[in-house]
Formats: structure tokens, sequence, C-alpha cells
């Protein structure tokens, strides 16, 4: 049950669609269906994870390999955008080859 304020209390008391507000949150209530956990953390942290990781291994990597602090800096940052975007598109092919999209 969803807990409403006073202020919010009286704004549905004079509401012409309260019934329909009322329904509507009963149906969602009731919603039986798989978990959007997986899908949301694929989505969102998986990216965010991958830039990070990739951004501090390159930075590792390319300080040994470049003398300009400024041009390693601007490496790292394209190169982590790069393996975060291709991680992207990966995840989309293999989450179509398996039909999780239909």
């Amino acid at each position: 049950m969803v807990a409403k304020t006073m202020v919010e209390q009286k704004f549905c008391q004079s509401c012409s669609q309260k019934h329909e507000c009322q329904e509507a949150y009963k149906k969602l209530a009731n919603f039986k269906g798989s978990s959007v956990v997986f899908k949301v953390i694929i989505a969102f942290l998986l990216p965010l994870i991958t830039f990070i990781v990739s951004l501090t291994v390159l930075e590792r990597v390319l300080a040994k390999l470049i003398n300009g602090q400024e041009l390693q800096i601007t490496f790292s940052f394209l190169s982590a955008v790069l393996v975060t975007a291709a991680m992207i598109l990966i995840t989309k092919l293999i989450n179509r080859q398996f039909g999780e999209n239909k």
C-alpha cells in the first residue's frame, strides 16, 4: 500500500480520476512478472563499471608507453570510451542472439 501525506490525500479526494488511479495502483501491486533487477544492472551498472575499470587499467598501461601526461590522459579516456562502447555493442548482440528483446 502506498503511504500518502495529508496534502496528497486531500488532493486525491477532490480528483475526478481518483478511482482510475486506485485501480492502476492495485494492478501494479498485483502484477506478477519476472524481475528486472538483472536487466537494470546490465543496462546501467555494467557500462559504468566497465568504463571505470578500463580507464584505470589503460591509464596504468599507457603511463609506461607515453611520456606526456596530457596525451596519456586523452588516450586513456578515448580508449576507455571505445572499450565501453564495444562492451555495450557486444551485450546488445548477445541479448539479440538469445532473443531477450522479443
